[in-house]
């Protein structure tokens, strides 16, 4: 390959990569034509990009854009996911997709995640970040922790009064019950 088509490669791989901080290195080896089709459509459908990348020119972009801690994770024939989202649940809900991906197409394998300059690589660090909450599940978590102890003293304080108005009201059942039987 010639020095200037290089050199068009790497400045296009700049351009789409530019502002991208989270991205992960996936493995397709083994992935036949048709599948790396589907799988492309089924990421497009949630905004995620894969791009197969040369090593050396990948290298070489990453240095340029400030991501040198990616460069270090290319080996191998691979591709680059990411999203034009820089929110961290962008990247975990991406690792989560390229996983379940994974399970109906087993040759595609995440290789490794870069996430705000903190590096996952091998297997159990992967699947330990797909299993982080995202920034929705965070606040919600969140929510839920806080409500969760107003609710069970609104519930201590309703208990007694509700208990008080159902014997108020089994004396007035009864009460009415005497009254029909008297008369």
């Amino acid at each position: 390959m010639s020095k200037p088509v290089k050199e068009m490669m790497r400045k296009e791989l700049r351009e789409r990569i530019e502002g991208v901080t989270s991205l992960a290195v996936v493995g397709f080896s083994g992935l036949d034509a048709v599948a790396t089709n589907l799988v492309r459509g089924r990421l497009q459908e949630k905004s995620i990009r894969m791009t197969v990348v040369r090593n050396l020119l990948a290298k070489q972009a990453f240095r340029e854009v400030g991501l040198d801690q990616a460069a270090g994770l290319l080996e191998g024939p691979c591709a680059i996911a990411y999203t034009s989202d820089d929110d961290q649940g962008a990247l975990i809900a991406m690792v989560r997709e390229l996983k379940d991906i994974g399970k109906e197409y087993p040759a595609l394998t995440v290789k490794a995640a870069l996430m705000d300059g903190d590096v996952y690589q091998g297997e159990e660090n992967v699947t330990a970040l797909s299993r982080f909450p995202t920034r929705e599940e965070a606040l919600s978590q969140l929510v839920g922790s806080i409500l969760s102890p107003a609710s069970s003293v609104a519930a201590c304080v309703v208990a007694p009064a509700g208990q008080l108005a159902s014997l108020v009201q089994a004396i007035e059942e009864k009460a009415g019950e005497d009254a029909s039987a008297a008369a």
